[in-house]
């Protein structure tokens, strides 16, 4: 069997950054653990455990599970061994996490959730043996081939994460990146007590400036939210009718994926509240934009990217604080939305750099690629 790049790779892997993540949050308290660290393989369950706890340590291994072993098939590893790899994979991760949660004050190891996360991952196995076996693997490599150029793994991650981003609150539609005061309260931690802090300090306490951004501000930035994963998909989509249909793509995906953040947040009633006059112009003046760039050569295409993003994440670091805003990061920090907190709130912040130095390798390809096979 011919190997294959694989998108699932770069997934898998980020996958199993955010299970540690989830595993370990909020990263605070660590200590000496007294205990043996093996000591909870043998412990009675807790009476604290629940039935959510179930759902969630078993279906949170599902999705890795399915990545680890569609990756390896579509490169060319046997079904058997892709599936024992993948679920010694599994297990070593959820032994390592419960291991680590020895250290952490908040967090409690438990034979339980390894032996629900080592289930899930089975399951994840099972599931993608049966879409390898009903064909799913050879349809979408078919469906890829057509619409895609070759080494677009890369791309194709990023296209499939970028909604997860916007579900995280953003200050205005299509606003990823939005780092500044988390980056500020990173920087004054690591460097409280030194001599470096009273140097820095101006700019680490510098308050955010209050009120609505202006109209254009606005616009600009839902324009630029829409245009920069469109021409990431320009770099990995061939060609002609397919870019005009990506577009058309992006648009109802960023539309709905900000309407369900904001029904998220807000309730179903108020999921339309982000739906202002310059939102939808930002939408129309990003898409048409989108279209113009359509016949541009794949470097071409890149470089403009690089430009917008640029843009982008330089306007939402400027946007005025929100009190609505804040609202909404205490309800998906502290609120209900805490279990997913971390998946959405790390794409959300990463996605436009993520896309930067994606789109400047595309910028440094020697050459574009030969255009679609027959269809």
């Amino acid at each position: 069997m011919v190997g294959h790049r694989s998108s699932a790779v770069p997934l898998a892997w980020l996958y199993a950054a955010l299970i540690g993540y989830a595993s370990l949050y909020p990263f605070s308290g660590w200590r000496d653990s007294s205990a043996p660290l093996l000591q909870f393989l043998v412990a009675p369950p807790s009476r604290y455990w629940s039935g959510f706890d179930l759902v969630a340590n078993l279906l949170g291994y599902m999705p890795l599970g399915a990545l680890l072993f569609g990756a390896q098939v579509r490169r060319g590893a046997a079904q058997a061994r892709a599936a024992w790899t993948t679920l010694a994979a599994g297990c070593v991760l959820s032994l390592a996490m419960e291991l680590l949660q020895n250290f952490l004050p908040r967090r409690v190891p438990s034979n339980v959730d390894l032996a629900l996360n080592t289930l899930g991952t089975a399951a994840g196995v099972a599931i993608g043996a049966l879409v390898h076996r009903l064909g799913g693997v050879e349809r979408w490599q078919a469906v890829r081939d057509r619409w895609f150029i070759g080494r677009s793994a890369g791309g194709l991650a990023l296209l499939l994460l970028w909604p997860i981003g916007l579900l995280f609150p953003a200050p205005l539609p299509l606003g990823l990146g939005q780092v500044l005061v988390r980056a500020q309260e990173g920087a004054r931690e690591l460097l409280e007590g030194s001599s470096v802090l009273p140097l820095v300090e101006p700019w680490l306490s510098a308050e955010p400036r209050l009120g609505p951004p202006s109209p254009g501000t606005e616009l600009v930035i839902v324009a630029l939210g829409l245009l920069a994963p469109c021409m990431v998909a320009f770099t990995v989509a061939r060609p002609g009718w397919r870019r005009l249909l990506l577009v058309g793509g992006a648009t109802a995906l960023g539309w709905a994926a900000t309407t369900l953040s904001t029904a998220l947040n807000f309730g179903p009633d108020h999921a339309l509240a982000w739906r202002t006059a310059n939102a939808g112009a930002g939408f129309a003046l990003g898409a048409l934009l989108a279209l113009l760039l359509v016949p541009l050569p794949r470097r071409m295409v890149a470089g403009v990217g690089l430009v917008a993003l640029t843009a982008l994440v330089l306007l939402v670091v400027q946007v005025p604080a929100d009190p609505y805003f804040a609202e909404s990061l205490l309800a998906w920090e502290q609120g209900r939305f805490i279990r997913f907190h971390g998946a959405a709130q790390w794409v959300g912040w990463l996605w436009p750099y993520a896309a930067m130095v994606y789109l400047l390798v595309r910028v440094g390809a020697r050459a574009d690629e030969p255009a679609a096979p027959r269809t």
